[in-house]
């Protein structure tokens, strides 16, 4: 049932939506190797179906990566429409002290648009080198640009980093804080946090997180041309600007997949994707998506851990597009019956292996004291019972227990050094901040404990596994980010105790 606020809701087929369409999907999604977290399906202005896996939960923020970017040119969207701001006017124009000595001539002519775009010229993307500094803007331009500006695609999340930048120029405001009277309240959302740079400016490109509903509303707005509820929050002409093809990203050399059906050569917007199926998206890193489908009059919104976003993307064009119909459907109650069963009863599985084991009464109750490590953590304690178990890790400032349940997700939350994992450092916030978790645990042989902390703002977990010998104990850690062939090994080390 919709709250004060909230979207309206509506059966499926009321809205032209197959009921048996969106469980192909989930089984689709069940079948895969995608993690989903939640989605959320709205067709003519109606959520039809909405879900969460568990831990994961309507009320939670949840990390949305690159898909921030689309927020942030929303920010730019609504400078210009103030006169803040042009789209044509010149970069470098906007930090007269952070400019290098030496301005090049590609540097002087580049443009907001560009920033837009992601055409700014570099030759690599200065991303995490500009992280590493304390003044990201002026990393940002003092980095090379041997192509003119507006000629290249080349992702940049760093340009991205500059719009926030310069709507906090302009407005003397935060994205986020300039965004709350805009966009934010008037559609109802809550509760959404942004990361920031050293110097306090929301980092933009990535760092912002919102509930599932936020993305399916903001969705929402770009599908009705920025209006909302009789008033016209975004001017239409912004939008239209905004989510149509400005730029064609390289193709591949040797194509996966022809051309018309991968959805990242479609072509850029501003901070937009366009999509196969004339769709436009926000998105972001490991899956995040707001779709809309203006020929469908429809919105999905969905937060996963994936590895592969377009095999994502076509569960979507497979299953929840042909599920939307021109006309309004016959009721069909044994399907609709069988969605709001599976919708209520999704979950990511606990870890499998045993409740218990004889070496628990042995552990329980001691204390390992922890070889020197980069983390540094001095002990380890563990306390096995019938529900779970409690693992507390120890520095020389404080204590970070952790309760994890048996065969079920228990929840709590953790400033454990090292969590939660995250792709960027950029905006990370300082040690000691507390993280949501909810964890689970089982033996997976008589010796070795295994839990999964999985932090549900995120779209990360980590695995722990303890290994126990003779009065020595062994802890291991995996982030579900180093898990990927393609990412970076989980660098923290391999605690080793004995009691």
């Amino acid at each position: 049932m919709a709250g004060a606020g909230d979207l309206p809701r509506s059966t499926p087929e009321a809205q032209g939506v197959s009921s048996a369409g969106i469980l192909a999907f989930l089984d689709a999604v069940q079948h895969s190797k995608h993690e989903l977290h939640s989605f959320m399906v709205v067709r003519h202005g109606h959520v039809v179906a909405d879900g969460w896996w568990t831990p994961y939960g309507p009320q939670y923020i949840h990390t949305l990566y690159s898909l921030s970017k689309s927020f942030t040119s929303t920010a730019v969207g609504f400078a210009v429409a103030e006169g803040k701001l042009r789209v044509d006017d010149r970069v470098v124009s906007f930090f007269p002290k952070d400019r290098p000595d030496n301005v090049s001539d590609h540097l002087t002519a580049l443009r907001i648009k560009d920033l837009l775009t992601m055409s700014v010229g570099n030759g690599q993307e200065p991303t995490r080198s500009m992280v590493e500094q304390q003044n990201w803007a002026k990393t940002f331009l003092a980095w090379p640009i041997p192509n003119p500006p507006g000629t290249q695609f080349m992702y940049n999340s760093a340009a991205t980093y500059m719009l926030s930048a310069i709507v906090q120029q302009v407005t003397g405001q935060k994205d986020l804080d300039y965004l709350q009277p805009r966009l934010f309240e008037p559609l109802s959302i809550h509760g959404e946090t942004w990361e920031t740079c050293p110097r306090g400016i929301n980092v933009g490109g990535w760092g912002l997180s919102v509930q599932t509903e936020a993305l399916a509303k903001v969705g929402q707005l770009y599908l009705q041309r920025g209006a909302w509820q009789g008033q016209q929050l975004l001017p239409a002409k912004w939008v239209e600007e905004a989510t149509t093809f400005k730029i064609q990203q390289p193709l591949p050399a040797t194509p996966s997949r022809p051309n018309d059906q991968n959805d990242w050569v479609q072509g850029y917007c501003y901070q937009f994707w366009r999509c196969t199926h004339k769709a436009f998206r926000g998105d972001g890193a490991f899956g995040q998506f707001m779709i809309v489908l203006p020929d469908k009059d429809a919105v999905v919104a969905i937060t996963a851990e994936t590895s592969d976003m377009q095999r994502e993307l076509d569960l979507v064009w497979d299953h929840l597009l042909p599920a939307m119909k021109e006309q309004p459907l016959p009721r069909d109650r044994q399907s609709e019956a069988r969605l709001q069963e599976t919708l209520a009863s999704l979950t990511l599985p606990a870890p499998k292996g045993q409740p218990s084991s004889p070496a628990a009464a042995g552990i329980s109750g001691k204390t390992f004291n922890l070889d020197s490590n980069e983390l540094g953590l001095q002990s380890a304690s563990f306390a096995f019972s019938r529900q779970g178990c409690r693992l507390t890790l120890r520095d020389n400032q404080a204590d970070y227990p952790i309760e994890c349940g048996i065969e079920r997700w228990q929840r709590g939350e953790t400033a454990l050094p090292g969590t939660p994992p995250r792709l960027v450092s950029g905006g990370a916030p300082p040690r000691g901040t507390k993280s949501k978790i909810a964890t689970s645990g089982a033996w997976v042989d008589q010796a070795t404990f295994q839990m999964m902390l999985r932090y549900y703002e995120t779209p990360h977990h980590d695995t722990v596994t303890c290994k126990f010998d003779n009065g020595s104990v062994q802890i291991s850690f995996m982030n579900s980010i180093a898990q990927s062939s393609a990412a970076p090994k989980d660098k923290r080390p391999v605690l080793q105790g004995r009691t």
